[in-house]
């Protein structure tokens, strides 16, 4: 009997049917991908596996049966043991997944003590072995610590440990790793290749993310609207792609490969099969043999003052550019949090030229200082230290003429306004009063960055992610800025969504002229996007170069280790880099 056994499910949620007729099956000890776009069905599925929509009035037709139980006739004292027991689910956002008041070690315990009745010793010491387990560093000191005292990647390695508290058959993971940066994204793909060796669980991994599928399911299943599309080995749909939608969805994957690079920034975004490919990979290990020139600091001789100065970027028939006009220079940046002995700089002699039309991609991982400084380029911060100029002067605090894209639309659009009234903004705090005036430029805005002049009346939940970051857009536009900085800008869209906001910021950059900031920590999309780009580590600037120098000849070894983490599309190839990184722990 097979661990998973789903025919014919079908999901409505009044008239609309998120999935329609879905059949597939896992295997013990096997890891399945669920994939496809946002609003596909996938975490729908997910959720049905244990149940979940039971009593939401959503209407569940079709059989599912998850480790011999039968989930759609099963009692809800069956589904109580079935999920956790049998079956756990670690989910997205494991902030809002965990209760902030208490301890992690004593939440896990709490999961084992449910399921298994035994004593609070017993599961507490539980709690502390499965942290363990998924890498938590002192585990026992570390289980009294609550949710908001772990970093994300930690979270999220909490979360796992709760699911195998009880030693599920089944663990399901639904977008495990979205909002994590690339070597913690690599680091708990990792965790999950090891667990489902370790404990021959099954794996079904739901993810937009194509790459993430690839380093770690044996099979995947392509979802779009409800209904497979493709279903087969992850080689062969990833390899050879029978579906012309699968084709799509690979197309519009960004890649890191030196063919692959834009020309012109994000005037011309090239997608690609792989988002890491052979010549990428030898082209990094090349580097890694030529990197004599570091400094004493670790960082490349090229960066040893901590600058992301330069101009010069690529033309759009890709030849050599001349720089532009300057229109924002920041020297010497440095920007510290906390008070006496606590007191620690989250940007630290940081220094930055950018030209008319440009593209600086800021990437590092998370707490490297990318968006502190993008916020201090805004003028949303004050540097403790240094100076930011624009082409009019010095920076004195805010400036119109530097607006920012946020990476989360849904929380920088008020929810009880219409998106009209939120890009209006702009316009009326530099003075304008004419109404008449006003709703025709920001329905000029809204057809600008391809919406309808007539959204002027909707409101942000009206609007997939996909628009509501359209809609952030179109507001940084209204003040008519010369620099706009992107602070993670798509992290959260998947692949195609994010290949159409890419290429409407190329398109405005085109056509006004505009330079563009864009920090983020999928080294993917910023190779695709940017003319040059800066590697940040500790709120220092550690390399920095045109995206050609520094994705093809890495000279700092972060910056290879952040290379080495980007998911590749190929299995084998995904299979040689994950032991390539088991190789320092164990030597």
């Amino acid at each position: 009997m097979s661990l998973v056994e789903v025919t014919g499910l079908t999901v409505g949620f009044g008239a609309l049917r998120a999935v329609d007729g879905l059949s597939f099956r896992l295997e013990k000890g096997a890891a399945l991908g669920l994939v496809g776009e946002s609003g596909s069905g996938k975490s729908t599925v997910a959720s049905a596996l244990l149940g979940l929509h039971r009593g939401t009035g959503a209407a569940v037709g079709g059989s599912v049966r998850v480790a011999g139980t039968d989930v759609q006739q099963a009692s809800d004292d069956e589904l109580r043991r079935l999920r956790g027991g049998r079956a756990a689910m670690v989910f997205q956002d494991p902030l809002s997944s965990l209760d902030p008041y208490y301890a992690i070690g004593d939440q896990i315990a709490e999961v084992h003590r449910v399921h298994t009745r035994a004593s609070r010793r017993a599961a507490r010491a539980r709690a502390v072995e499965v942290l363990e387990r998924v890498g938590i560093p002192d585990a026992v000191r570390r289980s009294r610590s609550r949710p908001h005292e772990f970093s994300g990647g930690m979270r999220q390695r909490a979360l796992i440990a709760m699911a195998l508290a009880c030693e599920p058959d089944l663990l399901i993971a639904d977008e495990p790793t979205t909002a994590l940066d690339v070597t913690v994204q690599a680091q708990i793909l990792d965790l999950l290749h090891t667990l489902r060796e370790e404990t021959g669980m099954g794996l079904l991994l739901v993810t937009h993310d194509v790459g993430v599928a690839a380093e770690s399911v044996d099979d995947v299943l392509v979802m779009r609207h409800g209904q497979a599309v493709e279903h087969g080995p992850v080689a062969d749909v990833l390899g050879a792609p029978s579906r012309a939608y699968t084709r799509e969805l690979l197309a519009a994957v960004p890649r890191v490969s030196a063919g692959g690079a834009a020309s012109g920034g994000t005037g011309a975004v090239s997608q690609g099969a792989s988002r890491v490919d052979p010549g990428a990979e030898s082209a990094g290990a090349a580097a890694a043999g030529s990197a004599g020139g570091m400094s004493a600091g670790g960082a490349s001789d090229k960066v040893s003052d901590g600058s992301a100065d330069g101009a010069t970027g690529r033309s759009s028939d890709g030849g050599v550019r001349e720089p532009g006009e300057v229109v924002l220079q920041a020297t010497g940046l440095r920007r510290e949090f906390g008070r006496g002995k606590r007191v620690f700089a989250a940007v630290d002699a940081v220094s930055l030229t950018l030209h008319r039309g440009e593209t600086l991609g800021i990437v590092g991982e998370s707490g490297s200082g990318k968006t502190t400084l993008g916020r201090m380029l805004v003028g949303l911060l004050k540097p403790t230290a240094g100076e930011i100029r624009y082409a009019g002067g010095a920076h004195t605090g805010v400036n119109p003429a530097v607006q920012m894209v946020f990476q989360d639309p849904v929380a920088s659009l008020n929810p009880r306004r219409s998106v009209g009234e939120s890009i209006a903004d702009p316009l009326r705090a530099r003075g304008e009063r004419d109404e008449g005036r006003i709703q025709e430029r920001v329905r000029e805005l809204l057809e600008r960055v391809g919406l309808e002049g007539a959204h002027y009346n909707r409101f942000p939940h009206e609007f997939s992610g996909g628009q509501r970051q359209r809609v952030g857009i179109a507001r940084a536009l209204a003040a008519d800025p010369r620099v706009i900085v992107c602070d993670e800008p798509v992290s959260a869209l998947d692949v195609t969504t994010q290949a159409q906001v890419v290429a409407l910021l190329g398109a405005l950059q085109r056509e006004l002229g505009i330079a563009l900031v864009f920090v983020a920590h999928d080294l993917a999309v910023v190779r695709q996007v940017s003319d040059r780009v800066a590697v940040m580590r500790d709120g220092r600037v550690v390399e920095t170069g045109t995206a050609d120098e520094v994705y093809g000849f890495p000279r700092d070894p972060y910056t290879r280790q952040l290379l080495a983490a980007v998911p590749a599309l190929d299995p084998q190839a995904a299979a040689r880099r994950r032991a390539a990184r088991r190789e320092p722990a164990r030597t």
